[in-house]
Parts: C-alpha cells; sequence; structure tokens
C-alpha cells in the first residue's frame, strides 16, 4: 500500500493545499449550486415519473433534500463574513453533511437494490442519474471542519494523510469521486506559529494546526528542563475556534492487531482569516481541469476482493475499500468481518464493506 508521509515536502503541501480548498468558500458554494440542482431533478422525478413504472421517488424525501438546500444557503451567508462556526455540531454546514448522509443512504431503499441502510446493486439507470447529480454535490474530505464529538474516544476527522491522498479513498462500490487537481506549484507549508495546544484544549482560534509529539530534554534522566524538540504525530488537521483539540490515532500495533489513541499536541500553521473583510477572492485553483501533478495509482491486489461474511482466502493485513486507514490482520478461513464507522454525531454504525489484502501473512503465522 502507498503511504504518505507527513515528514515528505510534497505530502506537506498537498494536505494543507487540500485543506483550505475544503474549507474555502468556492468549493461550498459549488456544493450549494449542485444540490439545487439535484434538489429539482428529484422534485420532477416526484411530481412526473409515471405511476406505472417500478422505479419511484419518494415524496417524504423532499423536506429533508429542501432543508438541506436552506443549510447550505444559511451557511454560505455566514461564512462570506469569516464565521467559521458553521462547521460547529448542529450548526448550517454540519446539518447539512448530516442530512446528507442519509438523503444519500436512502435515495431509493428497493428491496432489489438495498438492504439495512447499504446499496446492494447498480440503480436502475433511471434512478443511478439522480444519483450521479447527488454525487456531484460530495467531496472527499467535506467533513475537514466538522467539531469532533468530545470524548475520550474523540479522534481528529484525519489520522493520515492517505485519507485525502490515497486514490483508494475516492473509489466506492457503486460510485467514483473526482481526485482533486493539484496546481503545478503548491506553495510552502507555512512556518509554526509559536500557538499550542494539547488534546482537550480549546481551540483558539480558526486555522490548520499540525499534532505534534513533544520531547522534553532531562538532567541525569529525571529532571525535565523544557522543550527541546518536536515530531509530527499525524495528518495536518483544520480545527475550529472553540471546539476541543482531539485525540489522534497512533501507530498500529502488530501484536493487538489495532492502534491505540494518543493525547498529542497541536501547534497552529496557519491562521484562517478568510472572508472577514466580505470579499470572496479568486478561488479558481480549487476546480482545475488540466492534471498539475498526477496522483498515485495503487496496484490492485493479485487476489479479489472479499466481502463482510466471506470466507477470508489468505492469511494476513486487510484494507477495507474506501477507509484506507482501517486495516484488520485475518487467518485464512476466518469469517471477513463488518465495519463500524462513526457518523457525523460521533454515533457508531455497522457497515458491510469490501475487503482487499494489504500484505500477506509470513508462511505459519
Amino acid at each position: 500500500m502507498k503511504l504518505f508521509s507527513m515528514r515528505d515536502e510534497t505530502t506537506r503541501r498537498q494536505v494543507f493545499w487540500l485543506l483550505k480548498r475544503l474549507t474555502s468558500y468556492s468549493l461550498w458554494a459549488k456544493k450549494r449550486d449542485d444540490w439545487e440542482i439535484f434538489t429539482r431533478a428529484y422534485e420532477n422525478a416526484v411530481k412526473t415519473w409515471p405511476a406505472s413504472q417500478h422505479e419511484q421517488m419518494s415524496a417524504d424525501n423532499l423536506p429533508r433534500i429542501y432543508s438541506i438546500l436552506s443549510a447550505y444557503n444559511k451557511g454560505l451567508d455566514e461564512l462570506r463574513r469569516g464565521y467559521r462556526f458553521v462547521w460547529r455540531h448542529g450548526e448550517a454546514f454540519d446539518q447539512a453533511l448530516t442530512d446528507y448522509q442519509v438523503a444519500a443512504t436512502y435515495l431509493y431503499p428497493d428491496g432489489d437494490y438495498w438492504e439495512r441502510g447499504v446499496q446492494e446493486a447498480a440503480y436502475p439507470p433511471k434512478v443511478e442519474a439522480l444519483n450521479v447529480l447527488m454525487r456531484a454535490s460530495e467531496y472527499v474530505g467535506e467533513h475537514a471542519a466538522c467539531e469532533v464529538p468530545a470524548g475520550d474516544d474523540a479522534t481528529a476527522q484525519f489520522t493520515a494523510a492517505g485519507a485525502l491522498l490515497n486514490p483508494d479513498a475516492y473509489i466506492f462500490r457503486f460510485y467514483q469521486l473526482s481526485f482533486p487537481v493539484f496546481p503545478e506549484v503548491l506553495p510552502s507549508v507555512p512556518q509554526p506559529t509559536g500557538v499550542v495546544i494539547r488534546t482537550g484544549d480549546t481551540v483558539p482560534v480558526d486555522g490548520i494546526w499540525e499534532p505534534v509529539t513533544i520531547t522534553r530534554g532531562k538532567v541525569l534522566g529525571l529532571i525535565p528542563v523544557g522543550a527541546t524538540s518536536s515530531e509530527n504525530a499525524g495528518c495536518f488537521n483544520y480545527l475550529v475556534q472553540s471546539t476541543r483539540a482531539p485525540r489522534m490515532t497512533g501507530p498500529f500495533n502488530e501484536s493487538r492487531g489495532y492502534a491505540d489513541d494518543i493525547d498529542v499536541s497541536w501547534r497552529l500553521l496557519w491562521k484562517d482569516e478568510r472572508y472577514a473583510d466580505g470579499l470572496i477572492p479568486d478561488e479558481s485553483e480549487y476546480f482545475l481541469t488540466v492534471p498539475g501533478t498526477k496522483p498515485y495509482i495503487e496496484p490492485k491486489p493479485t487476489l479479489p476482493t472479499v466481502r463482510t461474511g466471506d470466507v477470508c482466502p489468505a492469511s494476513g493485513h486487510w484494507q477495507a475499500t474506501g477507509h484506507p486507514e482501517q486495516q484488520v490482520h485475518i487467518v485464512k478461513g476466518e469469517v471477513m468481518p463488518d465495519l463500524v464507522i462513526k457518523d457525523w454525531s460521533g454515533a457508531g454504525k455497522v457497515h458491510y464493506v469490501e475487503w482487499a489484502l494489504v500484505r500477506r501473512a509470513e508462511e505459519g503465522r
């Protein structure tokens, strides 16, 4: 599997640029415009599709679909004045994303295509046309600035750069989202400002923060004498003022088969002061169509993918398709597991997923 090191300069520049893009006024305005196109098309389907055809769109979904459009409008009015609380829990953009997940899940809950909240087969052409319009408003990482729910297990939105830079994170079972096109020249990541907070502290300003572990020097190995060095501890994250600084996921523990969540220090790299003057700058670089840098395309596994409930064909580390950070060690002959994924409210929900072999176990293990 392609690894993206946050100590690599190109990776750092790409992640920094992506976080600015995902929190830009222009991207959210485009999301709003694309959602309106879908809304009109869905309402037209409700009103005009013949009752005699099997495919039907439920009118019961329209209130939620229109509430999402309203939330986008409200959030954009606030963001264009430089107010970024719109991503806090229950505020406009956070609510729009929460409702979007419900709308996408129940777009077409026909038993031939859908089971227990999961799409199980490709939609009929007319439904898929609506699905394409709906997905046009979706971006990988769009929840970047959303408030992380308080709690001991509350980890940052992005713990590894692969969640943003691995092309496999943009590929889902029945649809694919566009991988971002980077400018040919990406600006350098700013030097840390000197503002440092710890997990659990209140975030003092909106902006992009880097998780670090701070090593303190000692006299005779006993007495701390001050911070001497800091080391990157994961992916940059966008944190909104007045939220709580989250935890990070530590290194993968081979013996236990999972990674522990850890407390970290967060140092401010960039304070977001965009739009405070009421002006929207040129942000066209966020929607380039001519490739600048080519993304790494990970080779497909030699073994076929397997799904939750299938028998594992080979012992080793398996990765959940569409969730590059989720890996498990499975022994040949065991049943492939499901995956518990947190939704926007922080609640864990069971998902049936595809698994791809990342690293085969050594013989005899």
